[in-house]
């Protein structure tokens, strides 16, 4: 089965994520931070995660040109703690212009023919096989299906990967990041609160 990542034209910069996922863990997030900071925590800018992945993955501002693709369950029609959420009206090809460049949106149902962990690996694969893709930045379910994503990884060649997820990663061929670093600042939790 070919990956659904297929776009006329690539860009060189490309944030793949676990729509679903990313949801799950900002809720845990948010519950344990309202917990601790005893304050409500808003609704995440999806704009400025973006922008923190980005960073976290090695992009420096400039006229850069940034696809993000979110996959998720066909029956999620919106992220439930972002803004912009709905999938089909507020994201799905749409874009954002600001200092690191311009950022593509795009977002992908998983449908029951695949699982998720299947669709994501192809989706390394397409992206590692695409020559105008230099840096990829990937934000998946390492809990369920990360000897998947990593298998994917290894098999890549010439490409600057960033790994995110909650916990440190044993692996090789990517750099990692902590996710929750970039959702405290979409959520506008700053280090001074902690």
């Amino acid at each position: 089965m070919k990956a659904p990542l297929t776009p006329a034209e690539w860009s060189p910069n490309v944030i793949l994520t676990d729509a679903d996922y990313l949801d799950r863990v900002t809720f845990d997030l948010i519950v344990n931070f309202e917990r601790m900071l005893e304050r409500r925590i808003e609704q995440g800018d999806l704009c400025r995660w973006l922008d923190c992945v980005a960073l976290d993955g090695g992009l420096r501002p400039g006229n850069n040109q940034v696809q993000a693709f979110f996959l998720h369950d066909p029956s999620k029609k919106k992220l439930d703690h972002f803004q912009p959420a709905v999938f089909a009206d507020e994201l799905d090809a749409k874009a954002f212009r600001d200092n690191l460049g311009e950022f593509t949106l795009h977002s992908f149902p998983v449908e029951s023919i695949i699982t998720k962990g299947e669709l994501f690996a192809q989706s390394i694969l397409a992206l590692g096989e695409a020559e105008a893709v230099e840096r990829i930045m990937i934000i998946g379910d390492v809990e369920t299906y990360g000897p998947q994503i990593k298998n994917a990884i290894g098999r890549l060649t010439n490409k600057n990967v960033t790994l995110f997820a909650m916990e440190p990663q044993t692996g090789q061929g990517f750099s990692q990041e902590i996710l929750g670093y970039s959702l405290m600042s979409a959520l506008g939790i700053s280090g001074d609160e902690l």
